[in-house]
């Protein structure tokens, strides 16, 4: 098989439609316009009776205040802990930072950082090449297990309409719990990267599962016939799902708004310079509140700020991965914002 390389992986993006989607108002005017609003108190999203998840939310981004949003979310992290992270290609300018990092992985116990080799040939479609761009972006305090490098594992996806099982990193059944760290931003070809595609192209192996959730049998197929848009999103739900339904109760979601460039840390150093302001970092134990909050955020700042995140948004159609979250169940996007400042 031909090697797809990074620059040629990322060209799919361009073949997608720009059309913006409709993008649901429901409780977005209960937003705050600013983050410093946020910082007034709790703040119920989408009105009515209806259950809320709790989304809790700090607009400092340091380990301090990192750790203080994980221990209201952590009651069933126990075992061993799988912490998913970007580790992103070399010398990225947008990683998150590691010391902040390090600082969360220090106060939970018995964890690793865990990753996943790539598609796309680039620093880390190997295991040896992804293990020396570990050390060369400062992965090195502490183990950084990649979960393909011995093989894959199918786990099942319950409720899919594209998938019944998704190819997986075999070393993910290995641990008991996992704590999805993220880093929110764009992407070139999900419009944007949350918990959900974190976990959804993320713990999917490099060749099969990403593939599998690409939607492409060929990586040789031409650009033009790479599934994208509304396909793709649902098609990275139901992966995310099946890590979901694996772990059960036993999982977490963080969201950290920062250096918000309109591209992947998989862009590395061609990554675009973020346009939008920091914001802050979310937690919260229900993977669609989390997301639903963090581009609730996004959409509140002025449009002067926001634009070309919004407009990387909505270009690909990324607002149905949280459409369709819903659709499977994945979890609430009707939550209340808490501020812990």
């Amino acid at each position: 098989m031909k090697k797809i390389t990074r620059r040629d992986f990322l060209k799919v993006a361009g073949t997608a439609v720009v059309g913006a989607a409709a993008y649901n108002m429901q409780g977005l005017q209960q937003v705050f316009a600013d983050t410093e609003d946020v910082t007034r108190g709790s703040r119920q999203v989408s009105g009515g009776s209806e259950p809320r998840s709790k989304v809790y939310f700090s607009s400092h981004i340091d380990g301090e205040h990192l750790v203080q949003l994980y221990k209201l979310i952590n009651e069933n992290i126990t075992g061993k802990v799988a912490i998913k992270v970007h580790t992103g290609e070399q010398h990225g300018p947008n990683i998150l930072p590691r010391e902040m990092v390090r600082t969360l992985q220090q106060q939970i116990p018995n964890s690793v950082l865990v990753e996943t080799n790539t598609l796309y040939s680039g620093d880390r479609d190997t295991t040896a090449k992804h293990r020396e761009t570990l050390l060369v972006n400062g992965w090195d305090f502490c183990p950084v297990d990649i979960l393909d490098e011995d093989g894959t594992v199918m786990l099942p996806v319950h409720g899919g309409k594209h998938f019944k099982e998704v190819s997986m990193g075999k070393n993910i059944v290995n641990y008991d719990s996992m704590v999805v760290l993220t880093h929110f931003k764009g992407h070139a070809m999900g419009g944007f990267g949350g918990s959900m595609k974190n976990i959804a192209i993320g713990c999917a192996d490099g060749k099969i599962g990403k593939a599998q959730v690409h939607g492409v049998s060929d990586t040789n197929m031409s650009w033009d016939k790479w599934p994208a848009k509304e396909q793709l999103m649902e098609n990275m739900a139901e992966s995310a799902k099946a890590t979901v339904d694996h772990f059960g109760k036993r999982i977490v979601y963080i969201n950290v708004m920062r250096r918000m460039s309109v591209d992947c840390d998989c862009a590395g150093l061609g990554a675009a310079e973020p346009t939008i302001p920091d914001i802050g970092i979310l937690a919260s134990t229900d993977i669609l509140a989390v997301d639903q909050a963090a581009v609730d955020l996004v959409y509140a700042k002025p449009q002067q700020d926001n634009h070309d995140l919004v407009e990387r948004i909505e270009s690909r159609h990324g607002l149905r991965q949280l459409s369709y979250m819903r659709e499977l169940k994945m979890g609430n996007d009707k939550y209340e914002l808490i501020s812990i400042d």
